[in-house]
């Protein structure tokens, strides 16, 4: 999940050229019936070297191209082609790497993102061109609520997931008052918000918050105040190494040791295993999947190792999945014209690894089954890589904005 602005810079010419030869096209090999076809191009865009890589990046094109690769490499006789770029966490780039995707080179879905702002700027451009957009996770409660869209779907986690569930799980655990420290800009605004709906509601009580800038390398000035509250949980809102870094100086201040809860709203995997799980025992994790639940997982995770050479995260994972069900969408429809694409998409249930019946709601979220954990503390870990104890599975029904309280004018026509 993302933390950042949904404004960006304008680009200038030379900038969008770049961005073009950026592009970069990943083929994938298909039997040799299908070598004369056109190919059906889809593209991963994300950030491929920024401060969230690690957790969608490279990686998450690497999953696109097993699911291809799991389907034969070719879909009604002709060959996938997956093609790659970095947004850069900047809507206007995004949007024009999309314009360039959709009407150059014939893409037509695309995929990941991993950024509100952008997210929200190619749905736009994707409703326009009749093309596809599926998110793997984005914060921003707009994607699939006030400007949701017929042509873009959420596949995994959101920022009313999040705080859901991460909310009941601390409230389970013993304490209802919190303090938040969340970064500044609207994302993480927006996470704090529908935290502060649900605290209230569970008769919590919201003490105080902080805002702290991108790229925070000192929190100790904000955890001081957090302490100074009395708050029995200190809910972070960020991620990459901002969340790195507040975990450790959480633990050098000694929070855990003074009765305080700290509770990051997006922890993943990756940050356990920069952080360990000194730090980060008992620490709420919100995913759909996770490696160690069991066989058909663990295999998944050991093929994407051999191709990536390590394991995956839960947005890669995603990435397969929806990749997979667009692809078998594609082949039910016999077409890849968006309509009847869209169509089957909905009708069929998406079926993988991690993902059991699930299907997509009319606002675009797949109502799939997310899992509740919490980091192990070390003396928990059968090994290095056991990272997790699941506490709970919560249905989508459960786990995902309803109906009731979405503003997305889609719902209201059903």
């Amino acid at each position: 999940m993302t933390f950042l602005s949904v404004k960006g810079p304008r680009l200038r010419p030379a900038a969008l050229a770049l961005a073009a030869a950026a592009i970069l096209s990943l083929p994938l090999a298909a039997p040799a019936s299908a070598q004369q076809a056109a190919p059906i191009r889809i593209g991963v865009l994300n950030d491929m070297g920024g401060p969230y890589s690690a957790i969608t990046g490279p990686g998450s094109v690497a999953a696109a191209r097993m699911a291809v690769q799991e389907l034969g490499g070719s879909v009604l006789g002709r060959p996938v082609e997956v093609l790659s770029a970095d947004h850069q966490h900047k809507p206007d780039l995004g949007s024009a790497l999309a314009r360039e995707w959709y009407d150059v080179q014939g893409v037509r879905a695309i995929f990941d993102i991993y950024s509100s702002g952008v997210a929200l700027a190619i749905q736009k451009v994707a409703q326009d061109k009749d093309r596809l957009l599926v998110v793997s996770m984005a914060s921003s409660s707009l994607i699939g609520g006030a400007q949701c869209s017929t042509h873009g779907m959420q596949w995994a986690n959101d920022g009313y997931v999040v705080s859901n569930l991460t909310v009941k799980g601390a409230h389970a655990t013993g304490g209802n008052s919190w303090y938040f420290l969340t970064v500044d800009y609207a994302a993480g605004h927006g996470i704090e918000a529908d935290a502060t709906k649900l605290i209230e509601a569970a008769g919590g009580k919201v003490l105080g918050a902080v805002r702290f800038p991108l790229g925070t390398a000192d929190f100790s000035s904000f955890l001081l105040r957090a302490q100074a509250s009395g708050a029995k949980n200190i809910g972070f809102i960020g991620g990459g190494s901002d969340m790195i870094n507040s975990v450790k100086q959480a633990d050098e201040f000694g929070i855990r040791a003074a009765g305080q809860r700290y509770v990051p709203f997006s922890m993943t995997t990756v940050d356990i295993q920069a952080v360990g799980a000194q730090a980060t025992q008992g620490m709420p994790v919100v995913l759909s999947y996770y490696w160690g639940e069991n066989a058909e997982t663990r295999a998944f995770a050991d093929r994407f190792r051999r191709d990536v050479g390590r394991l995956p995260t839960d947005p890669q994972a995603n990435v397969y999945s929806a990749v997979r069900h667009y692809l078998r969408a594609v082949a039910a429809a016999g077409t890849i014209e968006t309509g009847p694409v869209l169509a089957k998409m909905r009708e069929m249930p998406v079926e993988d690894v991690f993902t059991r019946g699930a299907r997509i709601r009319a606002d675009g979220r797949l109502m799939r089954e997310v899992l509740y954990a919490e980091a192990k503390a070390p003396g928990e870990m059968q090994n290095p890589e056991d990272l997790l104890k699941i506490v709970q599975r919560v249905p989508g029904d459960q786990a995902f904005t309803p109906v009731a309280q979405s503003q997305c004018p889609l719902l209201r026509t059903q």
